[in-house]
């Protein structure tokens, strides 16, 4: 008798229209590959302004889609993010911002040292000051008039701005300045104030001053990094963070990103900064 085969067969037939509707859930669920899906939010610290198109042209060069990127301080961005601001990865100049976010289950995992930072004096072309890395002639200019406007990014917020506080008081000229500071809402804005002439110098991160732009008009000279604390750039994958964010953080994380930081004026993870 042939019963049970027949039944094997209309089973199948009734069955069918389930099994496509799980085929074509299974394809929807299939993770996409690397150059497709939605674009990565990227929230990003101003530092990596000048550094970022070199990476994400790299990036898509690779099959990789274009990210969304939203600079700022890296504390304005770390206050978006915990109030529900919906990124995908945060690229802080902070380390200790990303590392609460890992603390408050934001992330996912721990997240990488992408690179260090170092600061830099920036002298615009128009500015009579002179391009000492000591910030001797801060001091003199002060006496003397001219100096009378220093840019620096906002303390309050921003890692650039704590490391240049952190340089003004070693050369005991914090005190000195008082009003005379003008403080950006962050590290770009600090290096945009000096070249309009809305101040006659700044202290800002280095990685800032390489760009042709700021080299045509300003000159930049290297503070000791013994004059402040390390700046440690952390990145971190949030959790809401799809395909292609963990392929970007991949990506960023890996020695591409890693040797296009490096001629962008950053240190790599675990050196010293030259």
């Amino acid at each position: 008798m042939m019963p049970r085969p027949m039944r094997r067969g209309a089973s199948a037939v009734r069955h069918a229209p389930a099994l496509a509707v799980a085929f074509a859930l299974a394809l929807v669920l299939v993770p996409a590959s690397p150059a497709a899906g939605e674009p990565p939010l990227v929230a990003a610290a101003a530092s990596l302004r000048h550094v970022f198109p070199a990476l994400t042209r790299a990036w898509v060069g690779a099959g990789g889609v274009r990210p969304e990127v939203s600079f700022g301080s890296s504390g304005n961005l770390y206050r978006q993010i915990a109030q529900g601001a919906p990124f995908d990865l945060f690229l802080s100049a902070d380390e200790e911002l990303a590392l609460r976010l890992v603390a408050a289950g934001r992330t996912d995992g721990e997240g990488v040292v992408y690179g260090l930072g170092r600061l830099a004096l920036l002298v615009p072309r128009h500015s009579r000051l002179a391009l000492d890395p000591t910030l001797a002639d801060l001091a003199r200019a002060l006496d003397d008039g001219r100096l009378r406007r220093l840019a620096i990014a906002n303390p309050a917020h921003a890692p650039y701005g704590r490391a240049a506080r952190e340089a003004l008081v070693r050369a005991a000229l914090w005190p000195r300045l008082g009003d005379r500071l003008l403080l950006a809402e962050n590290a770009a804005q600090a290096v945009q104030f000096a070249l309009a002439r809305a101040a006659d110098g700044g202290i800002v991160p280095r990685a800032l001053v390489l760009s042709e732009r700021v080299s045509r008009d300003a000159r930049h000279a290297l503070l000791d990094t013994a004059m402040h604390n390390p700046v440690a750039h952390r990145m971190v994958l949030l959790v809401r963070a799809g395909t292609q964010a963990r392929a970007l953080f991949r990506f960023l994380a890996g020695p591409e990103a890693r040797g296009i930081l490096e001629r962008h004026g950053f240190a790599a993870p675990g050196a010293t900064p030259q």
